[in-house]
């Protein structure tokens, strides 16, 4: 082994402590950036292959009733691959011993056989016989909350008519992902089920026999998607089409095509900080090397070591601790990526996982690590290629201490001899000073991150239940009913009042912009479902004219309140004309336009017409109410507020806890390495005058108080920044998730900055408690003997 290679170990493991908190924070940085983009890679793979292997349809179109005759006709069209038509229908289940009401949604498959597209995965049991009218297959997550197994029963309520049904296989569809039933925001696989039945028994139960409801396409390689869509449009509407949509806008797909979006914005934040925070820790142990080392580094130039040769040297240490970074960093970004993709696959329903872990990504992030640990590092590889034999001989001059800023102001007397030095030494080294508290706020900022996404959603959900939707229980009818319909529920025991709502499928459409979404219409004053303005006060409807969705007027339409839009309706007589917009209201969740309900009424040239009802309910009597809602057929969805609510909780709970304590961990690794590199740098470059104030006969805490004051200062220098940084941090991932699905606004709670705060003053007196020890076995001869 070569002389430099022997100082080059000595040198590693009298910087063990050191070395080992910088090539944590580097490990972080890596496994942060793995994490995100393993588990990006993975679940784009897995998903890729399930829409190949399954058959995922590329365009979907739902209609009212058309004969079977048509699929030829659509077949015929150019572009077209497969096409298969099919029957869907809503429908009530019956579940023995759970009384809470329970909806969901029954699919055609043919009576033997897969379907054409959107195939079915098993994961136990069998697809339904030819000839049977009894057989159906479930939802894997509504048969995991429930229980059920193949050769159970259960009961269905379609149209009115119940049927007794037998499970025989359990299973999903690309087509179901994440499965939502209507007017829900997260998924309720309890009170919410995806099946599948044959052909023939189930068209003969929703009044389908010769005809389908739904048709969904494969287009050819070449094939151009809106003008299939437009001829395929055409051949609809007179059958009461709503309007063919592409994959991008299946509801299923979108949901988890913006959650993959959201890892990618996340994946180029974090891995940035850390390792800047890591290069800068480099750049001080090794500067303070370098200054400690000045006659080893003149002796080795003395004996014909050249400046190539000695920086190559120090290269091979920062390196060193860089690789210790990636080695750790891979292991630990690879297990955290599986334990993601893992909670992304049971959130979205994903049949498998295909994880992967590109070796283009390690070969990427070990770049970046390195690249940021040369340049961490240049500016004290520079000093040993510049510093003469000669001079480096003689010892650094001593540092000249001033005045402080206190001390120019006659302050002197408020502070303690103690104190006056910490201060001292604080405005000695202005930059290091500076680069620590910055280093300190960064994890402080980590911190909120972690937190923020829970702040925000509990908000968007307060906003939401509390003050905009503020029903018991929603009831949605399987088509427009007589207005009595209301009168009728208002009249059930437990009942307390209810308020109708009309929803309408349409397309807007303004200069050469257009979006596809509902008109709902509600009664002018309403008490439960309200429109809100920013500052959460009510909007009242105006008699005319539309209102629509700030998100949806400004940045889909491009409309403001005078202009005039065309409203394009997807349902029965399919009437166009164009409307006034009135307003434009904030909301975070979805886009939707709304009208007065008789407004609405009027353009579609029906008397008082509704298609469900929000509810005001006695919770003492809830299952009373649901169980004479069972017996109504025309009901064909449910919405209690609390179990939507418990919905949210439990998808919380799987994911954002996971972030949460991701962040925190990486957060206190950041804190804990730049407070510890700073109090070992300090106490390096103090010893002398540590060990001369206690045989002047301070004691050890007047000499502690010395040390870890000047840490007490820096952390509570950096913790009002770090919360700043947190804010834009959070500002930053809130502007990133801008979609019309959601949009999240900025909101921390208190709790959010406390709790920030706390875990960087842990942390800080962790690594205080640490510096402490080394500093109480200071060996007072041998650092006095250091020459000056």
């Amino acid at each position: 082994m070569k002389a430099l290679d022997r100082k080059l170990w000595r040198d590693l493991i009298s910087l063990r402590g050191q070395a080992f908190a910088i090539a944590a924070v580097m490990a972080s940085g890596f496994a942060c950036y793995i994490m995100f983009l393993s588990t990006l890679d993975s679940l784009q793979l897995s998903r890729g292959l399930y829409y190949r292997d399954y058959r995922f349809a590329e365009v979907f179109a739902p209609l009212k009733r058309a004969p079977d005759a048509l699929r030829q006709r659509i077949a015929e069209i150019d572009g077209v691959d497969k096409v298969d038509t099919r029957v869907v229908a809503p429908l009530t289940i019956e579940v023995e011993g759970f009384p809470d009401p329970v909806t969901g949604v029954i699919t055609s498959i043919p009576d033997s056989g897969d379907p054409l597209l959107n195939r079915l995965y098993l994961r136990s049991g069998r697809l339904v016989d030819a000839g049977r009218s009894d057989e159906v297959v479930i939802s894997e997550p509504f048969a995991e909350a429930h229980g059920f197994q193949p050769g159970d029963a259960l009961h269905i309520i379609i149209r009115g008519k119940r049927k007794q049904l037998r499970i025989v296989g359990i299973g999903g569809s690309p087509e179901y992902i994440y499965q939502l039933a209507p007017g829900t925001l997260f998924p309720d696989h309890e009170h919410f089920g995806v099946m599948w039945m044959a052909r023939t028994p189930l068209a003969y139960a929703y009044d389908m026999e010769g005809a389908f409801n739904s048709v969904v396409l494969s287009l050819t390689r070449d094939a151009n998607a809106q003008d299939i869509i437009d001829r395929l449009d055409g051949m609809l509407k007179p059958y009461g089409g709503t309007g063919a949509f592409v994959r991008d806008d299946q509801a299923s797909h979108k949901f988890l095509s913006e959650e993959l979006q959201q890892l990618e914005n996340l994946s180029g934040l974090f891995p940035i900080i850390f390792l800047c925070v890591a290069a800068f820790l480099l750049n001080v142990v090794v500067t303070r090397l370098v200054g400690t080392q000045r006659e080893q580094i003149a002796a080795l130039k003395a004996f014909g070591y050249g400046n190539l040769a000695i920086a190559i040297h120090y290269l091979k240490l920062i390196m060193l601790i860089v690789l210790a970074g990636i080695l750790l960093g891979s292991g630990l970004g690879a297990w955290l990526a599986v334990e993601l993709s893992e909670i992304y696959v049971g959130l979205f329903r994903l049949p498998f996982l295909n994880f992967v872990l590109e070796p283009a990504r390690v070969v990427q992030a070990a770049t970046f690590t390195a690249v940021a640990g040369l340049l961490g590092t240049l500016t004290a590889v520079r000093m040993v290629v510049k510093l003469q034999p000669a001079e480096a001989m003689r010892p650094e001059p001593p540092a000249v201490y001033r005045q402080t800023f206190i001390e120019t102001r006659g302050l002197q007397r408020l502070f303690s001899a103690p104190t006056r030095m910490i201060l001292r030494h604080i405005g000695h080294k202005p930059l290091k000073s500076a680069l620590s508290v910055l280093g300190i706020a960064f994890a402080c900022a980590i911190l909120m991150t972690g937190r923020f996404q829970e702040d925000t959603i509990d908000y968007m959900m307060y906003v939401h239940y509390g003050v905009s939707d503020r029903n018991d229980l929603a009831v949605v009818f399987s088509e427009p009913t007589s207005y009595r319909a209301l009168t009728e529920l208002r009249s059930l025991p437990g009942v307390e009042y209810g308020e109708a709502v009309r929803g309408v499928a349409a397309r807007l459409v303004f200069e050469n912009r257009s979006y596809r979404t509902y008109i709902s219409g509600y009664e002018p004053n309403a008490e439960i479902k309200r429109l809100v303005n920013r500052d959460l006060q009510p909007v009242s409807l105006p008699s005319s004219g539309i209102v629509l969705n700030e998100y949806l007027g400004k940045e889909i339409l491009g409309v403001g309140p005078g202009d005039l839009l065309t409203v394009e309706v997807l349902e029965d007589s399919q009437p166009v004309q164009q409307i006034p917009v009135v307003s434009l209201v904030h909301q975070d969740l979805g886009v939707g336009a709304y009208m007065d309900i008789k407004a609405l009424n009027r353009l579609m040239g029906e008397g008082n017409a509704i298609s469900g009802a929000y509810l005001y309910i006695d919770d003492a009597q809830q299952n009373e109410i649901f169980r004479r809602l069972k017996e109504r057929p025309r009901i064909v969805g449910t919405v209690v507020r609390e179990q939507a609510l418990e919905a949210y909780h439990r998808t919380m709970d799987e994911t954002m806890l996971f972030w949460a304590s991701v962040a925190s961990f990486f957060a206190g690794i950041i804190a804990v390495g730049v407070v510890y590199n700073s109090a070992r740098m300090t106490l390096t470059e103090r010893s002398h005058e540590l060990a001369s104030l206690r045989v002047l006969g301070f004691t050890r805490g007047e000499i502690s108080y010395i040390l870890l004051g000047e840490l007490a200062i820096l952390t509570l220098l950096a913790i009002p920044l770090g919360l700043l940084l947190g804010n834009l941090m959070c500002g930053y991932i809130a502007a990133s998730i801008e979609n019309d699905l959601y949009r999240v606004p900025l909101i921390l709670s208190s709790h959010t900055y406390a709790f920030a705060a706390l875990v960087i003053l842990v942390s800080t007196a962790i690594s205080g408690l640490l510096v402490r020890r080394r500093l109480d076995h200071l060996d007072l001869i041998a650092v006095l003997k250091t020459k000056e």
